[in-house]
């Protein structure tokens, strides 16, 4: 053996993953570890949805401190959110069928993540058209519910039945809500009408197009609208029924 020839040098050994708080650091600082199997699409969605939580967290609190620090006795809920029918006042009906149709909106979302993975475009499709109906008359029995208020003298700096920080919170609170829901209905429509095409299929470029058979695009709207929904849980518990 001639003495000059080269020895390959040995591949260096990988670390151990170190345990306990260190792991957990190493964990979470490399994008090779905890989010290597994420796209990114799924990835900011949930990074924006853990920054409207903060938002909507924020408004609630500040919800909930105007109405413990007022010293004027606060609307009763029950009476404001009445509907008359047939002469009589029916106390959160409104509001009780609102929450219906919104939390039935999740479970048709939910079933159309399931055939969008199955590659089920029509059915995707439909349950997706059939989830942004159920969110526009959501937006509409809200716009009803605001003009009833409206017109029966709610503003955001007073109302006929107390603590004027009432009208503040609600429109403020229930407004942006509501403008999520729209936005997401929007997104559920452009969407639904891309699968029913084909264009994940057929990766057919445009707006919101995602690679061939490629239906995780579904999955990131479903996950925006049950985030909506579950929004929509904390609202109706601490405005409505409080």
């Amino acid at each position: 053996m001639h003495e000059s020839a080269k020895t390959k040098p040995s591949a260096t050994p990988a670390l151990p993953r170190p345990s306990g708080l260190s792991g957990f650091a190493a964990d979470w600082a490399s994008d090779q570890r905890t989010f290597k199997n994420v796209s990114w699409g799924k990835a900011m969605m949930w990074i924006f949805l853990l920054s409207d939580t903060f938002i909507f967290g924020c408004f609630l609190l500040a919800y909930m401190t105007a109405r413990m620090s007022t010293t004027v006795p606060w609307p009763n809920p029950s009476e404001v959110f009445a509907l008359n029918i047939g002469g009589q006042e029916v106390p959160l009906i409104l509001i009780a069928i609102m929450t219906f149709v919104l939390i039935s909106s999740s479970g048709t979302m939910a079933m159309a993540v399931n055939f969008g993975y199955r590659r089920d475009r029509r059915k995707t499709a439909a349950l997706m058209l059939l989830t942004a109906l159920f969110g526009a008359t959501f937006v509409g029995m809200q716009a009803f519910e605001w003009t009833k208020l409206i017109s029966e003298g709610v503003r955001p700096w007073e109302n006929p039945w107390g603590a004027a920080q009432f009208g503040s919170t609600f429109f403020m609170i229930t407004g942006f809500h509501g403008t999520h829901v729209t936005f997401g209905v929007i997104f559920l429509i452009i969407i639904a009408r891309k699968v029913w095409r084909g264009d994940f299929d057929q990766e057919r470029r445009g707006f919101f197009t995602s690679r061939k058979g490629n239906y995780e695009i579904v999955e990131i709207t479903g996950l925006y609208w049950h985030f909506v929904d579950l929004v929509w849980v904390f609202i109706f518990a601490f405005f409505y029924l409080w």
